[in-house]
């Protein structure tokens, strides 16, 4: 029981590593294209999730609606996104990335990204499967406390 306590620490001290040094990989990426951290947080969503709408796109980076539109009018402006109207609608938007645009972000992220691979190469199959379970339920556990929080406050 308490060595399963301690390794749990560490692996709780190990993900808080983590996040300090994806902050800092986002900040220096970031200043390298003239965005803010939630600009990034937007343009990963909308990378990962396709065109998505304000109201959509808002819930899913925890932003207030009228703080998303500053976000999105200061994306659109630097040529990072665009707003199509619904054809059907015309009143609905959605937001996408600009393709060439989110090539650059991709281009910066790459050394990250093949050092995880680096890493990743030590496991077996199964290992990995384990591994991208237990994140997967960390960030729906993130999840259900944010949403438990935003109902209580």
């Amino acid at each position: 029981m308490r060595h399963r306590r301690r390794t749990g620490n560490e692996i709780k001290a190990a993900l808080r590593d983590l996040r300090i040094q994806l902050a800092l990989l986002n900040h220096q990426v970031g200043g390298e294209l003239a965005l803010k951290d939630v600009d990034l947080d937007c343009l990963d969503i909308l990378a990962r999730d396709g065109s998505l709408t304000p109201s959509v796109l808002a819930r899913r980076a925890g932003l207030h609606p009228a703080t998303l539109t500053g976000i999105l009018d200061r994306l659109e402006d630097a040529g990072w996104i665009a707003r199509d109207r619904a054809r059907p609608d015309r009143r609905s938007v959605t937001i996408r990335v600009l393709p060439d645009r989110g090539m650059e972000v991709f281009r910066l992220y790459q050394p990250m990204m093949s050092a995880m691979d680096d890493v990743l190469a030590d496991y077996t199959e199964a290992e990995l499967e384990l591994i991208a379970t237990f994140l997967r339920r960390s960030a729906a556990a993130g999840e259900r406390v944010l949403g438990r929080s935003a109902v209580e406050s």
